[in-house]
């Protein structure tokens, strides 16, 4: 950190506090040449997520455009919101610590698949049924057996 008086760039951190609910944190420090105290803020740099829809048009990720759709397929089963918000937090949190700034729909509706597939069979089959576009029975019965065949 480049002191303002000076022009220094070594100092060390005498005091840290987080400040706005832990959005920011406050730091004072000391110049290790000209000795004088300064104070600086540190903010977390969110990188927002594009997602590469099938038509080839971005969008910024939605969390909660996700968990309605997985609400959507848990609807008369009994799983909890807080399930749910966890699985999302879990799927979000895999994309913000992934180098890739662009991530297609395909791949966050495969792992919300594989969250709903550990929650509840019935809300994945009702994913995936919407999901993969199911065409006729046949492709439902391949992944009833898929999944009787994973258990």
């Amino acid at each position: 950190m480049k002191c303002p008086f000076c022009g220094y760039e070594e100092s060390k951190v005498i005091d840290s506090r987080p400040t706005d609910e832990g959005e920011r944190i406050r730091r004072r420090r000391e110049c290790l040449q000209c000795k004088k105290r300064f104070t600086t803020y540190e903010i977390i740099e969110s990188v927002p997520i594009l997602v590469i829809k099938k038509d080839k048009s971005r969008e910024a990720f939605d969390r909660s455009k996700l968990l309605r759709g997985m609400l959507r397929a848990c609807e008369k089963r009994p799983v909890a919101m807080e399930t749910l918000e966890k699985a999302v937090d879990d799927i979000e949190s895999s994309l913000q610590n992934s180098l890739d700034r662009e991530v297609t729909s395909m791949r966050i509706g495969e792992l919300a698949m594989d969250k709903l597939k550990d929650i509840d069979e019935v809300a994945y089959v009702r994913f995936a049924s919407v999901y993969r576009h199911f065409r006729d029975i046949n492709a439902f019965m391949d992944e009833l057996s898929a999944l009787l065949q994973n258990r």
